[in-house]
């Protein structure tokens, strides 16, 4: 990872002329950006003839790549068929993104289905190892990302994707921010940050504060726990008390905005950060 943490938008920037990934990548540059997810959460939309130029136009323009995976991902279905379908997502979601020169792939991981969270994990962490042996086998040398989640219906507590990363070779987390407020209706405080940050520490060592790769939004949430995206500034998300915890915290790595404005808020960020 470079110096300090860098921004970009979760997906082509909005205002990109003729959109597509190589525009949106030539778009970031101009926006002063310095990253971009490729979003395929609901299709892998980049074919693997293509990926070369992506890669080479990232090269380029100085912009660096994470993935999304699909959306429809179930690690702990009750259909088998679900679960095969999942591994597939997440595999050719890391191969492409390979290609594409990406540097991680994230992903929601699972749904509890009322089961305990001591079977969901285990079943969560059986199909990750296949999806890690899959990729190995194949040279496939990317970061597996699982995500914190927004709803308790979702596996993907914070506590559950550090274990997994310490479990687990080839894996670490994707922490979304704006979900665990959501989640614990919480966690929105410079101490509350600096606390998530402590534990990835405790849990992952310095390595885990040099390659984060983090989600950020405003949100909106009810008890059950996220509802929808929102623009910063229609949000109680509190962005700036936790830019200053990444910043006294010196961490280094992705900070992916997936506010509807896109570029709008990824460039707030960028700004709010640099003025700390």
């Amino acid at each position: 990872m470079s110096e300090g943490l860098i921004f970009g938008p979760a997906g082509i920037p909005i205002s990109t002329k003729k959109p597509s990934t190589i525009e949106g990548i030539k778009r970031v540059k101009e926006l002063g950006l310095e990253c971009m997810e490729l979003e395929f959460v609901h299709s892998i939309n980049i074919k693997k003839e293509v990926a070369p130029e992506v890669k080479k136009t990232a090269k380029e323009n100085s912009v660096r790549l994470t993935v999304h995976a699909p959306y429809y991902i179930n690690l702990n279905s009750l259909s088998k068929q679900t679960i095969g379908m999942s591994k597939s997502h997440i595999i050719n979601s890391a191969k492409i993104g390979f290609l594409c020169g990406a540097e991680s792939v994230a992903f929601h991981a699972a749904y509890y289905i009322k089961m305990d969270s001591k079977t969901v994990y285990d079943r969560v962490k059986k199909e990750m190892q296949y999806i890690l042996n899959a990729l190995k086998e194949e040279g496939i040398k990317i970061w597996v990302r699982p995500e914190t989640t927004g709803k308790h219906s979702q596996f993907g507590t914070l506590e559950e994707i550090l274990s997994l990363s310490q479990e687990l070779e080839w894996v670490m987390p994707c922490i979304d921010f704006s979900h665990l407020h959501a989640r614990t209706q919480k966690m929105n405080s410079r101490e509350e940050f600096g606390g998530i940050l402590e534990l990835v520490e405790k849990k992952l060592g310095e390595k885990g504060l040099q390659e984060l790769h983090c989600h950020v939004s405003g949100i909106n949430y009810s008890e059950k726990g996220e509802r929808n995206h929102l623009l910063l500034k229609d949000s109680d998300f509190n962005y700036k008390e936790l830019l200053q915890a990444l910043k006294e915290f010196k961490c280094k790595g992705f900070i992916v905005c997936e506010s509807p404005n896109l570029e709008g808020d990824a460039m707030l960020l960028k700004k709010t950060y640099e003025k700390i």
